[in-house]
């Protein structure tokens, strides 16, 4: 289970702050918390050392939507929205009205070897037989029936306040795990949107499971637990400059004063002049014309 609240204010309270944007429609809101809390619950079970990052990608007037968690649990997340997003809209109608959104989970190595590329996995937003899923728990019980042949039952909810979500799996048979995984789930997928965001843990899981015998851990809180974190840095963005070319860079600040970048997931903003932009494109012992010399 998992229950986020500072870190889902501080998502979205740098997104108020930033001016260009504004705060993001209800649903838009509500969905980017689900993605965030089954990430958190993804990322825990699988102890991947790196990042996960899970992304939809829209063919409505949300383009695209990604939370990214990482192994020690810091996480961000972000949504391109592109045209009037209802108060009351389906999720199918935000992702994928003309039933062509998909659904990606990448795991990104912390430490990657030379031409090592992060694992992929993409699934449309329908089901087997072409019907439009309406839920991010249904999508992702799908992704991971077809990817890890593990059959899941997700449980997500967010508003303004918590993004929350429950998460049963079936582990590989033995004779030591010998619950009726159906059973649990129909019990878990009773679960109300108003209890897994209201509730505490101890509360749901006596509502849930009663007649189960259950080992309750303790949990990961503060610095252990699910906390923002944003991975951008000004050498990242000039690493981005650079490989638009330095005569892209010149046609661009010869239109404008400075090269301005800002991150879609804190709100930071880089700006780079003339000579910062120079600063990139030199080779180490070089000078940049119109810089100091060295002493």
């Amino acid at each position: 289970m998992v229950r986020l609240t500072d870190a889902w204010a501080e998502i979205q309270s740098r997104r108020v702050a930033n001016t260009t944007t504004g705060a993001y429609p209800r649903p838009v809101q509500e969905l980017l918390g689900e993605m965030l809390a089954a990430g958190v619950l993804m990322q825990s079970g699988i102890k991947f050392d790196g990042a996960l990052i899970l992304q939809i990608q829209g063919d409505g007037p949300v383009k695209l939507a990604v939370a990214e968690i990482k192994a020690d649990l810091s996480l961000r997340a972000t949504a391109t929205v592109l045209g009037e997003v209802p108060a009351e809209v389906r999720f199918s109608d935000m992702v994928n009205v003309n039933n062509q959104g998909k659904c990606a989970i990448t795991l990104d190595p912390q430490s990657r070897f030379p031409g090592q590329q992060p694992y992929q996995g993409i699934v449309p937003l329908f089901g087997d037989r072409k019907e439009k899923l309406e839920r991010v728990s249904d999508v992702l019980a799908h992704y991971m029936l077809q990817s890890e042949q593990l059959q899941t039952t997700l449980v997500l909810a967010a508003n303004s306040e918590v993004a929350a979500g429950l998460l049963i799996q079936r582990l590989p048979h033995t004779a030591h795990h010998s619950l009726d995984y159906d059973r649990i789930a129909i019990l878990a997928s009773s679960l109300k949107r108003d209890e897994l965001l209201t509730l505490d843990a101890d509360t749901l899981l006596r509502r849930l499971f009663w007649q189960e015998s259950l080992t309750r851990f303790e949990p990961l809180t503060g610095a252990a637990g699910p906390r923002f974190a944003c991975s951008c840095s000004r050498e990242r963005v000039s690493r981005m400059i650079h490989s638009l070319g330095a005569v892209e860079v010149q046609s661009i600040l010869a239109e404008r004063e400075n090269i301005e970048v800002g991150c879609d997931f804190c709100g930071l903003q880089y700006r780079f002049d003339a000579v910062d932009a120079a600063e990139i494109f030199v080779q180490p012992g070089q000078i940049v014309s119109g810089s100091a010399s060295p002493q």
